[in-house]
């Protein structure tokens, strides 16, 4: 199957180069094939930039996939190219109507020092969560997001004196788990945030029924996790990240100068160690929420 973009948009030499099925919405519509509607709400910096973080990995699924890019009407996208956003972005009432998303991804926001109440668009994500979990199969929370979710849940993030930045091993922590079952019982993922989980609360929250823990590390802590209902999965990692974009988080730190560079991770050699895990979740993902769809749920 394909990704559904439209030919002006602005990454097809790389959707291409990457050998990644894409056709037209037109032809897409004469296939009657129907795609999943997958929302993105993308509120990283420099967000055009990232977006193909995001399509690399959705794209290699054997389902067809039409990303809806979703913006915050309450947000200022002050790092963004606004004539990009005007165009291809929508709001949330847009972006469920005639019928509701599928699947949704939030993405992170550098905003982990902030108290969630202090966030502008706070209100907007809260109620945009809220519907998405009664009318979406899943949605995604990365590293924010991911934080933002878990706060819903009831466990408060705990800011760090300094920037857990690099490639870090973890372990899964339930091997027939329906979207972490096909993982590795090691594997690698990139981690580039200020905050994490308190181990004890995430326990906690597991022995409360709030969360279901799926993935740990002995440096990164429970990164990987759900709610029971499995409405909502949340990583706090950056596992569609690609080496082009902790470079440039890289050369952005070492200009400022308060972030040490990344750990096990080398730019003189930048492999992307993490690949089959990134691959492997957003499939399973992709996978998970068909067959919700499928079953009407």
């Amino acid at each position: 199957m394909a990704l559904i973009l439209p030919r002006s948009y602005h990454k097809i030499s790389s959707v291409e180069k990457n050998h990644i099925s894409w056709i037209e919405p037109e032809l897409a519509e004469r296939q009657d094939i129907r795609p999943l509607r997958i929302g993105i709400l993308n509120i990283m910096p420099l967000g055009k930039q990232y977006e193909f973080n995001l399509l690399h990995p959705l794209g290699l699924s054997p389902l067809q996939i039409e990303p809806i890019w979703i913006r915050l009407k309450s947000h200022n996208y002050k790092t963004w190219d606004m004539a990009h956003l005007d165009k291809l972005y929508v709001p949330w009432d847009e972006a469920m109507s005639p019928d509701p998303l599928d699947g949704l991804i939030i993405t992170g926001a550098p905003v982990e020092h902030l108290p969630f109440e202090e966030v502008t668009y706070w209100k907007e994500l809260v109620q945009l969560i809220e519907e998405a979990r009664i009318n979406c199969a899943s949605t995604l929370g990365l590293c924010w997001a991911g934080f933002a979710l878990a706060y819903l849940a009831g466990v408060q993030k705990e800011v760090f004196s300094k920037k857990l930045f690099g490639v870090y091993p973890m372990r899964s922590l339930v091997p027939a788990h329906s979207i972490m079952g096909t993982q590795d019982d090691n594997f690698l993922c990139p981690q580039s945030r200020h905050a994490g989980l308190p181990d004890a609360q995430m326990e906690d929250a597991q022995r409360r029924g709030l969360l279901n823990l799926l993935a740990y590390g002995e440096k990164v802590g429970y990164t990987i996790f759900e709610t029971t209902d499995q409405r909502q999965l949340m990583h706090l990692g950056h596992p569609e990240y690609n080496v082009a974009r902790i470079l440039t988080e890289m050369e952005r730190d070492k200009a400022r100068g308060d972030v040490p560079p990344p750990e096990n991770f080398s730019s003189l050699t930048p492999d992307t160690s993490w690949r089959s895990h990134r691959n492997l979740l957003f499939q399973q993902w992709l996978w998970f929420c068909y067959q919700q769809v499928s079953l009407g749920y």
